[in-house]
């Protein structure tokens, strides 16, 4: 029933899910679907959940960074 389900979460491709395995394990806990012989515990779908917020958030930010660091070597060029 959540076959199809189950394989494309795990390999990270259900939108606003999350990415990755642990978020493919966690999507499929909320579905109700058994991974393995195993469910996934609340506390793991929370972690899981915040692991998933942070690395988004570690992107942004390097994002950022990369900005930033263009931005300083454009501007360091205009005093000239």
């Amino acid at each position: 029933m959540f076959g199809k389900f189950e394989t494309s979460a795990l390999r990270g491709k259900q939108k606003g899910i999350g990415t990755g395995l642990f978020a493919g394990l966690c999507a499929s806990a909320l579905m109700g679907a058994r991974v393995g012989a195993a469910v996934v515990s609340k506390e793991d779908l929370s972690l899981a959940q915040e692991n998933d917020r942070l690395r988004r958030e570690g992107r942004i930010l390097k994002e950022e960074r990369e900005i930033l660091k263009k931005a300083t070597q454009f501007f360091a060029g205009l005093k000239q």
